[in-house]
């Protein structure tokens, strides 16, 4: 199985397939490279090499029990890069791994990077501050984190629903509704923990607006895990020259049930951007 070492010698998995130019799939809190299936297996087929790892503490990867931070995280992101010596990359990211790439630009700078994608991210600030009246109040964000932790299978199982804002219409099988509660319990508690205090608390509006790459920007009006008024719209005003899309009545977990229109988009970004 492939393999590649963290930035701190941490062993991270990785799927590489295709031939073509590369795009590196960053998941979200949670979730590893399984949950890009849906775009992986057609792009790939489509003529491009697409890559995903599994973030340390999900998945394959080892379950250590630091470096949630998203310096650590970018600089595993850049071992990755380096490993594979890959250039001229789309970096496509879900949830906070929008941070983690928006981290990793800041940090290794854009060598590697052509463009980027982000979508459903939890950037640029969720929580409250006093010159972030509209974030999540300290308190609530400590409650929820709490009470996932105390069932986490539970938990997971009730917000299933509202993830995909099933309620809307949006259609998606119980057989692949489980499969991705699954995932989501697929890292360890230690990192499910983790990873959600660095994704709510990290203020990254300063570096979301020196951004320096074609950006897209994309995320569903129904998105209960990142608000779109806190998140997406927000950044998209940030990122310089950014282009934005909204998917009307879409949640979280568009990279499921918005899998042809995301690819579709996926595919006219990379094409325009080459131009």
């Amino acid at each position: 199985m492939p393999y590649f070492e963290g930035s701190d010698g941490t062993s991270l998995f990785y799927t590489d397939w295709g031939q073509g130019k590369p795009m590196v799939f960053v998941s979200g809190a949670w979730l590893s490279s399984s949950s890009w299936e849906f775009q992986m297996l057609p792009l790939s087929e489509a003529g491009l090499r697409c890559v995903a790892f599994d973030k340390r503490g999900h998945g394959r990867s080892d379950w250590v029990g630091h470096g949630f931070d998203y310096h650590t995280l970018a600089d595993d992101l850049a071992a990755l890069l380096d490993h594979l010596d890959l250039r001229e990359v789309t970096l496509v990211a879900h949830s906070m791994g929008g941070g983690e790439v928006i981290r990793y630009l800041s940090r290794h700078g854009y060598d590697r990077v052509s463009r980027v994608v982000l979508i459903s991210v939890t950037a640029p600030l969720m929580i409250w501050t006093p010159d972030n009246p509209e974030g999540i109040e300290r308190h609530v964000f400590d409650a929820v984190l709490a009470e996932r932790s105390r069932d986490r299978p539970r938990w997971m199982a009730q917000n299933a629903q509202a993830f995909f804002a099933t309620h809307l219409g949006n259609k998606i099988s119980t057989e692949l509704l489980d499969w991705t509660v699954q995932r989501c319990l697929d890292c360890s508690a230690k990192a499910a923990v983790e990873v959600i205090r660095t994704a709510g608390c990290t203020d990254l509006r300063e570096e979301a607006g020196a951004l320096q790459v074609p950006t897209l920007i994309i995320h569903g009006d129904a998105d209960a895990s990142a608000p779109i008024d806190l998140c997406g719209r927000r950044l998209a005003k940030l990122v310089p020259g950014s282009l934005y899309k909204e998917y009307a009545r879409a949640g979280h977990g568009i990279f499921i049930t918005h899998a042809d229109e995301l690819n579709r988009d996926l595919l006219d970004f990379i094409g325009d951007s080459s131009s």
